[in-house]
């Protein structure tokens, strides 16, 4: 996992509290993760741009919204109001996934083998 930003970044960038009752090691683990599964390209030093993306990712991370559990695609939703009843359909196939089996995906994301579908053949 490449490295865009660090704590003392976003601590620059959005100065002290930005992280409020999150782990900001946690934050920025998080930020990184998610910028090298978009595959941003590293560069040294890291462009400006990046680095306050990356501070932004890890306010989110530390709200809790960046790796966020899902539930899947609702496909309908019905709610009752007397006697109180909630129906939800989901999309055919959606699962409920947790945001840290989303971070784990994404952190091993640059491991697993490309399946783009384009094979380059050479003559020998």
């Amino acid at each position: 996992m490449a490295t865009y930003v660090t704590v003392s970044d976003v601590d620059t960038k959005l100065g002290t509290g930005w992280e409020g009752e999150g782990d900001k090691a946690r934050a920025v683990l998080e930020a990184n993760t998610w910028l090298t599964a978009k595959r941003v390209r590293p560069s040294d030093p890291v462009d400006d741009d990046v680095v306050m993306a990356g501070a932004l990712l890890a306010q989110e991370a530390a709200a809790g919204r960046l790796y966020a559990d899902t539930d899947g695609a609702v496909k309908s939703e019905r709610v009752k109001a007397d006697t109180v009843e909630v129906e939800t359909e989901f999309q055919d196939g959606a699962q409920a996934q947790t945001g840290a089996l989303s971070m784990i995906a994404d952190l091993i994301a640059p491991y697993l083998p490309k399946t783009n579908g384009v094979t380059i053949l050479r003559r020998l």
